[in-house]
């Protein structure tokens, strides 16, 4: 008996599936490209907030020194608690984490020893480039996130309208 000839269906089929899963690589390979640079977007945004809390909180240390001494903490815990009064005083609640490298080391930036504000370690190019706050404006164009300087500058806050802050000064501490 002679068999009756077989069909070549099979391989269209197959051809299908890695068509189809190739396309779903190209897919999830755009999606993950999308993500990264939306969690990048979002690290800044925390790194701008908790930049400006460090700020406001050296501002305040400075500002409400007693018998009119204004200076600089010499480490960032006496934001936590300034003992510098009969009952200690919170500038800050809790010290924040750079949410770029998830590490408590921030650059310190000194100004006659003391610090005059904070800078992230990260190394990388900021994803945002333009369009900062006022107190903000020095951020513009940085090459990489250690030229975003949170700063008190005690003249040009004298000087600026309120609410907001001059641009950066002192050196970082490495």
């Amino acid at each position: 008996m002679v068999s009756p000839p077989r069909r070549r269906q099979g391989g269209v089929s197959y051809l299908g599936l890695l068509f189809a899963v190739a396309l779903a690589g190209i897919g999830l390979a755009g999606t993950g490209a999308l993500w990264s640079l939306e969690s990048r977007r979002e690290k800044e945004k925390e790194l701008l907030f908790i930049g400006e809390e460090y700020r406001r909180a050296i501002a305040s240390y400075y500002d409400k020194g007693p018998n009119g001494v204004r200076e600089y903490p010499e480490k960032l815990e006496n934001l936590l608690r300034d003992t510098r009064f009969p009952m200690p005083v919170h500038h800050l609640r809790r010290l924040y984490r750079d949410p770029l490298t998830n590490s408590p080391d921030w650059e310190l930036i000194r100004l006659q020893g003391r610090i005059s504000g904070v800078a992230s370690r990260a190394d990388g190019k900021p994803v945002k480039s333009a369009g900062f706050a006022a107190r903000q404006e020095g951020f513009e164009g940085a090459a990489s996130y250690r030229d975003w300087r949170f700063t008190h500058d005690p003249g040009a806050a004298a000087a600026a309208p309120a609410g907001t802050q001059g641009a950066p000064t002192g050196t970082p501490e490495r």
